[in-house]
């Protein structure tokens, strides 16, 4: 059957139900009207959606940092952790990497020992393995809205067990989580996993219950022009939307140009909206959120600090629904719960300064809005032609195309012939545009841009300002020349 965006059909989702519950004893406990009515008891501030739409409508940006141990005790101790001594407006439970591949035999061992040891062996939450029960034990523990982050290309059971575990939101996508994280997984497999539990989801909020969905903005988290995270959070919001989502967080990973941030978010918002409600979706409530920087980080603390400060000046400034928060032992590991909530604390501050203040509309913001929004639209515009009409099925021969050619990324679906670099002021550009569907003009204004960089620079425009540019925040380089 080829792959089409075409809601799934009841008999079909219930037989592809049946089998997923199955792949671990926990699915057992899965009990879809049980789960509705626990949800329908859940207090309206705890529900994501709620906190994100009071949020948009007051012109707030939520503070959300990333955390996951293995053992449900410690873990709710560390969200805790987080609210009340970092002022958390979100959580998170991020998911262990076994987990994330469906490894759960082996996730059980981790488990088990991370019992013996007495603290976490493993890089996250295993929700699968714990099952409903310890999932709603967690969520009933702290006061504010969880998320499950993962990056599961199957993340099937993950959602089943999650949800039925009372998180109120899903991170994730076909596209997202698969080609940034995975070498040999097939596109169309995971576009149609992810058709799934867009499924679920919207099963449930036709019976009144709102689940968040978030595709993973920040992509392979390096260099990532905005056209090309907005392009595959559109396509994933329309494949979500298709689904029955009615809730949708679009996300975009900060690049270090204030100007050219501020635009990606409020670009992002217009498009998505212009997109969904292209296709009838006009019921759908979407949110942004930027990631603070994703790339390398200092290894000194208070370089660190001054990396997340500019994030949450970027995300306040923006006008983003929320920002996720690194922190400032980015560089050396799994940080300790008081340096996640250093990060949180640094950002909240930042964010709580300019909260009345935006980014003027000035000529160079209007420029940079008008480049986005021109070179997303040639991307999905073309996507949508080679499908004729079908996002699905289009995103599958775009990435065979190279129409859409994320960088760096790992997977042997992407093409991999597209190189991002900086400009003379810091703003990311095309070195090599490839076989991205750009018409002659764009492409002679990033021409024209790294140009200018290489003239100033006095080298050729070459491969190493890549290089150059992918260590230069953590290593604490200029990123753009003053004007």
């Amino acid at each position: 059957m080829e792959l089409t965006n075409k809601k799934l059909n009841e008999v079909l989702f219930k037989n592809i139900q049946q089998e997923v519950l199955m792949q671990w004893e926990t699915g057992k406990d899965v009990r879809s009207k049980e789960v509705i009515k626990y949800h329908e008891n859940i207090a309206k501030n705890k529900v994501f959606t709620n906190k994100l739409n009071e949020a948009k409508k007051i012109g707030n940006t939520l503070i959300q940092p990333r955390a996951g141990v293995a053992l449900v005790n410690k873990h709710i101790e560390l969200l805790n952790y987080l609210v009340d001594e970092g002022e958390a407006d979100l959580l998170p439970t991020t998911i262990d990497s076994y987990t994330r591949h469906n490894r759960y035999s082996e996730v059980e061992k981790g488990i088990s020992e991370s019992r013996k040891a007495g603290r976490s062996l493993l890089n996250g939450f295993p929700a699968v393995n714990h099952g409903v029960s310890l999932c709603r034990k967690v969520n009933e523990s702290v006061g504010v809205p969880v998320q499950v982050r993962h990056g599961t290309p199957d993340a099937r059971l993950l959602a089943e067990i999650s949800i039925a575990g009372g998180f109120t939101s899903f991170e994730g996508g076909g596209i997202s989580y698969n080609i940034p994280y995975s070498k040999n997984i097939p596109l169309d497999k995971t576009i149609y996993d992810w058709q799934y539990v867009d499924r679920l989801i919207g099963i449930y909020e036709q019976e009144g219950v709102s689940i968040n969905r978030e595709p993973f903005g920040p992509l392979t988290g390096t260099l990532v022009p905005p056209c090309i995270s907005h392009s595959v959070a559109i396509i994933e919001s329309l494949l979500a939307a298709e689904q029955g989502v009615k809730n949708i967080t679009v996300g975009y990973g900060q690049c270090g140009n204030l100007v050219q941030d501020v635009a990606a978010i409020t670009t992002l918002d217009i498009l998505t909206e212009e997109y969904l409600q292209k296709f009838g979706y006009e019921d759908v409530t979407v949110t942004t959120v930027l990631h603070q920087w994703m790339g390398g980080f200092p290894q000194d603390e208070s370089k660190a600090f001054g990396v997340i400060s500019w994030g949450a000046a970027t995300a306040a400034l923006a006008g983003a629904t929320k920002v996720i928060v690194k922190t400032p032992h980015e560089a050396m590991g799994v940080p300790t719960k008081e340096a996640n909530a250093s990060g949180i604390k640094a950002t909240k501050q930042l964010v709580t300064m300019l909260k009345d203040q935006k980014m003027e509309l000035t000529k160079e913001l209007e420029e940079e809005k008008e480049m986005i929004m021109a070179e997303t639209r040639c991307i999905i515009n073309k996507t949508l032609e080679l499908g004729k009409g079908d996002v699905a099925l289009g995103t599958i021969r775009a990435f065979g195309a190279g129409v859409i050619d994320i960088p760096f990324a790992p997977s042997r679906q992407n093409i991999g012939k597209v190189f991002p670099a900086r400009d003379n002021y810091g703003a990311v550009r095309f070195l090599e545009c490839s076989n991205l569907p750009f018409n002659k003009q764009i492409k002679d204004y990033h021409y024209s841009k790294m140009k200018e960089r290489a003239d100033f620079e006095k080298r050729d425009m070459s491969f190493q300002m890549v290089i150059d540019d992918i260590y230069a925040i953590g290593k604490g380089k200029l990123v753009g020349r003053p004007r």
